[in-house]
C-alpha cells in the first residue's frame, strides 16, 4: 500500500511540476520562478544585475556578485542605441530631413568621393555604409572618423565597429552648431532629461561624447530607455518622439537582417564577429527567441543587455562581467521557465 501511495505522489509531483514536450520536461513555473531561473543563469555567468519591468512597474530585481542597485556599470556598445533614438529626434526636429538624407549633405567634403557621397544616415547607423568600421573598443575622434575610407559600396556589406557612430557625432555637431548646442546638450534636452534618465558617466574624446561606447548607468536608469521605447516614444503620457520614427529603428537592414538602426533584432543574421561567435561578441545575430518575434535589444560587450519585448509589455536589463553567454538560454528561462537546450 505504501508503495502505491509513494508512486501516486511521485506521479502527482511530476504532473504538477511539468509535462513532457518533444521528449523534454517543460517546467510549469510561476512568473517569479521563471525570472529567478533566468537570474540564476546570469549569476552563474558573472552577472551583476537582472531587472524586469512589466507595464510601468519593476516586478523583479536581483543584484549579484557584489553589485548593488546604486552601482552604475558600463553599457559598452549598449551606448550605441542612443544614436538611433537621437537620429529619430533630429528628424522630428527637422534638423535632418529623413533617415535617407545623405551624410554628404552635412559632411560636404564627402561629395567628391563616389562611395561616401552616396551614404545615407540610415546606412550609416545600420552599419552598412561601406566605411571601414574600425576596431571595436577603439573609437576615433569625430574628425578622424570622417576621414576613414569606404571599402565597399553603401548598402552591400555589414561591418560592425565604432567609426559610423563617430561620423554621426560629427554630423550632429555640424547640425547643432548654428543653434549653439553640443551633442551632449541635445541628447540631454531631447531624450535623457524628458524621461528622467540620469547618466552616471559618459566618456568623451576631444570634448565630445563617445557614441559607440562610454556610457555607464545603473540598471534602474537603463530600463527607462527601454520603457520609453516600448511605450512608442511616450513618457508620462507625453509624446517625446514620434512612434512612427522610432519604429524605423527596428526594421531589418538589407545587408544584415539581425540589425536595424543601432539595435540588434530577433532575426538570423550576422553578429559583430562577422558571424563567428566569441566571448567578446555583443550578440551572435542568430535569433534570440522563437517565442517573441518582436524582441529587440541594445547590447554591449561582456553581455550588457537591454531587451525590449513590446508584445509582452516587458523590458529587461541584464548587466555583467565578461563570461560565456547565450541570449537564447537566458530568454528561454525568463519566459518559459526551462533551459533552451
Amino acid at each position: 500500500m505504501n508503495g502505491k501511495i509513494n508512486a501516486l505522489l511521485i506521479f502527482t509531483l511530476f504532473f504538477i511540476v511539468g509535462c513532457r514536450v518533444n521528449g523534454q520536461i517543460r517546467q510549469a513555473n510561476t512568473e517569479a520562478e521563471r525570472f529567478r531561473m533566468a537570474a540564476e543563469y546570469s549569476r552563474d555567468h558573472r552577472g551583476l544585475s537582472v531587472l524586469v519591468m512589466k507595464g510601468d512597474k519593476i516586478v523583479f530585481e536581483d543584484y549579484q556578485n557584489g553589485h548593488t542597485a546604486n552601482d552604475p556599470w558600463m553599457l559598452a556598445s549598449g551606448t550605441k542605441s542612443f544614436t538611433g533614438v537621437m537620429l529619430a529626434a533630429a528628424i522630428e526636429d527637422k534638423l535632418i530631413t529623413g533617415f535617407d538624407e545623405k551624410v554628404s549633405d552635412t559632411i560636404t567634403e564627402w561629395k567628391t568621393d563616389k562611395r561616401k557621397s552616396a551614404i545615407t544616415l540610415r546606412q550609416l547607423l545600420s552599419l552598412e555604409s561601406g566605411l571601414d568600421a574600425g576596431q571595436i573598443g577603439f573609437p576615433p575622434s569625430y574628425r578622424d572618423a570622417i576621414s576613414v575610407p569606404a571599402a565597399f559600396d553603401p548598402g552591400t556589406h555589414f561591418q560592425y565597429g565604432p567609426v559610423p557612430f563617430q561620423v554621426f557625432g560629427e554630423v550632429m555637431t555640424r547640425k547643432l552648431k548654428p543653434k549653439g548646442e553640443t551633442v551632449m546638450q541635445y541628447l540631454h534636452r531631447r531624450i535623457l532629461d524628458p524621461i528622467g534618465l540620469k547618466v552616471a558617466s559618459w566618456n568623451e574624446r576631444d570634448g565630445q561624447p563617445l557614441l559607440p561606447q562610454g556610457a555607464s548607468l545603473t540598471a534602474r536608469e537603463w530600463v527607462k530607455l527601454g520603457l520609453f521605447l516600448r511605450n512608442g516614444g511616450k513618457w508620462n503620457g507625453k509624446q517625446i518622439i514620434s512612434k512612427k520614427l522610432l519604429d524605423e529603428l527596428v526594421k531589418s537592414s538589407p545587408a544584415n537582417p539581425a540589425y536595424g538602426i543601432s539595435f540588434w533584432l530577433n532575426h538570423p543574421g550576422i553578429g559583430p564577429g562577422g558571424g563567428r561567435r566569441t566571448a567578446a561578441d555583443e550578440t551572435v545575430g542568430s535569433g534570440v527567441s522563437d517565442e517573441v518575434k518582436d524582441l529587440y535589444m541594445a547590447a554591449g560587450a561582456a553581455n550588457q543587455r537591454l531587451y525590449i519585448i513590446p508584445s509582452l509589455d516587458m523590458v529587461v536589463v541584464r548587466q555583467g562581467r565578461l563570461s560565456g553567454w547565450d541570449d537564447r538560454e537566458f530568454i528561454s528561462r525568463l519566459l518559459l521557465g526551462k533551459p533552451a537546450k
